[in-house]
Order: C-alpha cells, then sequence, then structure tokens
C-alpha cells in the first residue's frame, strides 16, 4: 500500500494510545470500587510537528484533562504517558498494528491506513463567511470574514491577481461564464509542493473533475516556497493566479500595500477562479485492531474529546495543533481524500 504522507502547512497531528485492563474483551473487565472500568495505562503519543520538547510540555495539562473526562464517561485513567512519535508514518503503521489504540492524525493519514483505523471525530476550526462552491459566490461577498461557526472543513482556493492575464479570467467568472482549458493554460501559476493539499493537490483534483487533467499539465507553473511569496509574485504580476487555503487574502491583506507595494487593496485586485471541493480537518482515529477499544470506549472518547475541546484550559492544549473543537466523522467524510490520495498515487507512478 502507497505510504505517502501530505506535509500540512499549519495543519498538525496527535496520536494517543490506550493500554487497558478493563475493555469488556478477553482479558477481562477490572472494576474499580465506584464501577467505573479501570484503565491502567494511556499511551499519549504526538506526530513531531513541532519540537518533541515543546510538545510534550504544552499538552501535558491533557492528562488529568483526560482522566477528568473519562471518568465522567465511566473510566477510570490511572496513569497516562505523553511521548512524541518520528513521524506521521510511524502513527499509521501503529494504529494498523493495534499497538496505538488512538489516534489524533490527518485526513491523509487516516485514509492511507484507513485499513487498520477508523474515524471517530474530526477538529474543528472557526468557519468563513464564505463557503461555496461557486467562485463567484466569493467574489460577490468580499471580503471574506471570520464567523463564530466552528467549521469541520475548509477550502482551496484558485485566486487571480492584478495582471491582465488574471482579470481576464476573473471578469469571466464574474460573468457566469466557465473558464476553458485553453484559457487556464495559459495562465501563469503560483503553486506549493506537490505534498500541499491546498496548495497543490486538491487543487489538481479539481482540474482532474473539471478539465479531466492534472496540475501537472499547465505549461506555466511556478513553485513557491511560501504562501507569503506567492501573494508577492501574485501582486507583481509575475504570476495570474495562485493556490491557497481559503481564505488567505486575510493574511495577506497589510502585506498587499505595505510589503507588495499596491495602491488598491487586496480585495479589489484579487479574485476567486476556481473553488475545490471541502478538505476535512484533522482526525480523531481509533485502531480497528486495538485489544482495548471497543464500541463503548468509543463512544467515551468521543464524548470526553468534545468536552475538553469546550473548556478554556482544553482550547489552549488543543490549540498546538490549531484546533478549536471536535465533532463526530464517519468515514465517508474523507472520500474526496481517497481521491486526492489516488490522484498522487497516479502521479507519481
Amino acid at each position: 500500500m502507497f505510504k505517502k504522507v501530505f506535509k500540512y502547512a499549519g495543519v498538525l497531528a496527535l496520536a494517543v494510545t490506550l493500554t487497558a485492563c478493563g475493555s469488556g474483551k478477553s482479558e477481562g473487565d477490572k472494576k474499580a470500587e465506584d464501577g467505573l472500568k479501570t484503565v491502567d495505562k494511556l499511551s499519549v503519543g504526538f506526530v513531531p510537528s513541532r519540537d518533541p520538547e515543546e510538545i510534550v510540555a504544552a499538552t501535558d495539562p491533557l492528562k488529568d484533562l483526560m482522566k477528568e473526562e473519562l471518568k465522567k464517561e465511566g473510566y477510570d485513567v490511572k496513569n497516562i504517558d505523553i511521548t512524541v512519535g518520528t513521524n506521521f508514518e510511524a502513527v499509521g503503521e501503529s494504529l494498523s498494528a493495534g499497538t496505538l489504540d488512538i489516534g489524533f492524525i490527518p485526513g491523509s493519514t487516516y485514509v492511507l491506513y484507513d485499513d487498520g483505523a477508523e474515524v471517530i471525530l474530526t477538529a474543528t476550526r472557526a468557519g468563513l463567511s464564505n463557503d461555496s462552491d461557486n467562485p463567484k459566490d466569493w467574489n460577490d461577498n468580499k471580503p471574506t470574514a471570520p464567523t463564530d461557526k466552528q467549521a469541520s472543513t475548509y477550502r482551496a482556493l484558485m485566486i487571480a491577481g492584478p495582471s491582465e492575464k488574471g482579470q481576464a479570467l476573473a471578469k469571466k467568472v464574474n460573468a457566469g461564464e466557465k473558464l476553458t482549458w485553453d484559457e487556464l493554460n495559459g495562465a501563469s501559476w503560483s503553486v506549493m509542493s506537490s505534498s500541499s493539499p491546498a496548495g497543490y493537490v486538491y487543487p489538481s483534483l479539481w482540474l482532474k473533475e473539471n478539465y479531466s487533467k492534472n496540475l501537472s499539465e499547465l505549461k506555466n507553473i511556478v513553485q513557491s516556497d511560501s504562501y507569503g511569496s506567492a501573494f508577492a509574485r501574485l501582486a507583481s504580476g509575475q504570476v495570474d493566479v495562485v493556490l491557497t487555503y481559503a481564505d488567505a487574502r486575510r493574511d495577506f491583506e497589510d502585506a498587499w500595500t505595505k510589503e507588495y507595494n499596491r495602491e488598491k487593496g487586496i480585495w479589489d485586485e484579487t479574485n476567486v477562479i476556481g473553488v475545490t471541493p471541502a478538505i476535512y480537518n484533522d482526525t480523531i482515529s481509533v485502531s480497528k485492531n486495538s485489544k482495548v477499544v471497543d464500541e463503548d470506549l468509543k463512544k467515551a472518547l468521543q464524548k470526553a474529546f468534545i468536552n475538553i475541546g469546550k473548556t478554556e484550559e482544553g482550547k489552549k492544549v488543543i490549540s498546538i495543533y490549531s484546533h478549536e473543537g471536535y465533532k463526530e466523522a464517519t468515514s465517508a467524510d474523507y472520500d474526496n481524500e481517497r481521491k486526492a490520495q489516488k490522484l498522487i498515487q497516479e502521479e507519481t507512478k
């Protein structure tokens, strides 16, 4: 099985493992005097998306939070050990093998290892005022603003800039007309690395579904090392279109005029010309081969982490991975990620 895992900019993951004496399985139940099922050891592992020591220090309060919330759901956790894994693959492999019982992993990792992992929760973040499949809707409702509503998905956008070709593409989109492949192929595009979901993979999926083409087939591609350099190129006219997360213009609104020296604002000079399918956020997944995770424990974990995400202390802990909360998830939520993974596999053959 192809085991390539995306490296997310800003997108981050955890892994959690349960070693329990008491799950209603062959090992038998170990009951506390108050009727709680006793979990002797709960091992929590994090992907090394930051310095391991920083992760361990920042997440130390998670030990007591998990003990407290799981006790409300009928589980008495005696010990919790927090460690940092070597990489994303190691967490996925451990979930498949059953040596990890629960993993906080990105969607890309989940679908690569879904033969041995089952998603139970999706991370949520602050939503945006725009979330339409139609690029014209984004342009008619500028600027994009944050909302109080939590969202479990985000979009990737194709944003045209102030260049002559960029403006021509935007004019056609705003007139309600569909762009042709030749028009897209005639523009210069800023892309991120081939492992970037918003800066490459999902826009390539969009091209595949709408034009039966891959992103790599565009004749004028410039790879940027950051979204900042991508928007700088867009402002200067070096490229006509940038691929980015929704809505990155909020993060570069000040730089557009102050650093990139544009006289007009970014919302005046840029327009969305394409919107990808929804990209689901990071997951909390459980191992299908775990010796301790049964249906009751899955439900307890769902409630526990949802509740942790609602507390101030909990929000502080999960913010290290830009999570703001959690909601229940299903395997079907990540079907677009499966399509993206298949596309990557085809391009790397």
